[in-house]
């Protein structure tokens, strides 16, 4: 769900990282980038409005006003908006560069169903 709604709003380099076997708080992160502030905000309010009206409410939000980077926390499911030069700066995908991934190519318009959900 949450990353189709990624996808409709154009998100640049998703990437799914599987963290469940060395964390204990999250099962996956989320990580996607976008061109601008504006971007940014209307990727995440996308994907509030798509788990919402799943009945899925994030249990934080960090971020949003300013655009930059943005945390939605859905417990197993934390997803990082960034934008462009903060991603680079930031670097996430480094930070947890053991772990599995799955990275989605820009073209992609919709990912089907995961097995988790996601």
């Amino acid at each position: 769900m949450c990353v189709n709604a990624i996808l409709e709003k154009k998100a640049g380099r998703l990437v799914i990282l599987n963290v469940k076997e060395i964390s204990s708080f999250a099962d996956y992160f989320i990580i996607c980038d976008g061109a601008s502030d504006r971007q940014v905000q209307a990727i995440a309010a996308a994907v509030q409005e798509r788990m919402k009206k799943c009945g899925i409410l994030p249990l934080g939000v960090e971020g949003e006003s300013a655009g930059k980077w943005v945390l939605l926390d859905y417990a197993d499911v934390i997803i990082h908006i960034f934008f462009q030069p903060v991603r680079e700066f930031y670097d996430l995908e480094r930070l947890w560069g053991d772990v599995p991934r799955m990275e989605i190519p820009d073209e992609t318009t919709e990912l089907a169903a995961l097995s988790d959900g996601i």
